[in-house]
């Protein structure tokens, strides 16, 4: 039975800096990443692909909100544009994955499931709204949207405007996860749960409701790593270790740590809560729930890392 490994990358991997955001250069920072994910495939491990879409639902929505104010079309809502980022980026990482295949002589399909995540209706964020979203707008502008949508909440940030914040609730269940194991066993490279998955709220009935929320994209792999039985959970970041101390003088890179290490790590305040922190706590959830490793690392040390030669890996 081969291994399954589930790679979490950030949707700022596929924005490399400012004024670099086209479609053509997120396909070919897609294509930089995919070289690193096909690497694992060709040594033998079964592939699921997850991935973050922060600065792709935020160009969603302004593409939204230029229409509106321009040519009167109807607002696209945020669960909306979660649902098209996952269409988007799918497509991006699916071909370009069918691609290196070829170029490499691999024979492998490659689907991309699009993915509801159910979160509760009494989650503790719904009346907490923090993650925010979209543009930033002056004061007149957040109350007129307050006036035509009542339910949406806006903060001013930072002395650049407002913005509107939603909720970010925790995953409960991944709904499409029997779809995506079927796929895994029948031999797909699977890419699923992007953006932290398409935000659902059950109801006693038994069917769903998208909601406007954000989903954490760890939270959600890391629950999607548990619910298909995956073994190796890898999140990417911007850093090829893990480090305490960061910034400081003692800065110290992480090869290895326990969970335990890595628990009295957290109390200590290492790492930081927008950050590395909620990638942490994915990997504890996950470590403590069903799996045997975690790696983090950036995507350009993907190969090394399943090796155990690079990364910061995360053990019981």
């Amino acid at each position: 039975m081969k291994e399954t490994v589930i790679v979490a990358i950030g949707g700022n991997s596929l924005v490399k800096e400012n004024g670099l955001d086209s479609i053509h250069d997120q396909s070919e920072a897609v294509k930089e990443v995919v070289v690193n994910i096909v690497d694992m495939v060709q040594e033998g491990y079964n592939v699921v692909v997850t991935h973050g879409n922060g600065p792709q639902v935020g160009f969603g929505l302004r593409r939204s909100e230029i229409a509106h104010e321009i040519a009167g079309m109807s607002p696209v809502p945020l669960v909306n544009c979660g649902a098209d980022t996952q269409g988007g980026i799918g497509y991006l990482i699916q071909q370009a994955l069918i691609n290196e295949f070829a170029v490499r002589g691999i024979h492998k399909n490659v689907a991309t499931v699009i993915t509801q995540v159910e979160v509760s209706s009494e989650d503790p964020n719904f009346k907490n709204p923090t993650k925010p979203v979209g543009s930033f707008f002056s004061k007149e502008q957040a109350e007129e949207m307050k006036r035509e949508h009542p339910e949406w909440s806006f903060v001013e940030d930072s002395g650049r405007g407002y913005r509107r914040v939603v909720p970010s609730p925790r995953p409960i269940d991944i709904v499409e996860k029997d779809a995506i194991k079927s796929l895994i066993d029948g031999g797909f490279v699977v890419v699923a749960a992007g953006g932290g998955g398409i935000a659902v709220v059950k109801s006693d009935d038994n069917t769903y409701k998208g909601v406007d929320a954000v989903i954490d994209k760890d939270f959600a792999t890391s629950l999607l790593a548990e619910q298909i039985h995956a073994e190796t959970l890898i999140i990417t970041t911007g850093v090829s270790r893990v480090c305490i101390n960061y910034g400081k003088p003692n800065q110290k890179e992480l090869s290895k740590m326990t969970v335990d290490e890595t628990k009295q790590y957290v109390l200590e305040n290492h790492f930081p809560a927008g950050s590395m922190l909620p990638k942490i706590e994915a990997s504890l959830s996950f470590l403590e729930n069903s799996g045997t490793r975690v790696i983090i690392t950036n995507p350009e040390s993907l190969k090394d890392a399943i090796n155990e030669q690079a990364g910061t890996h995360i053990v019981k």
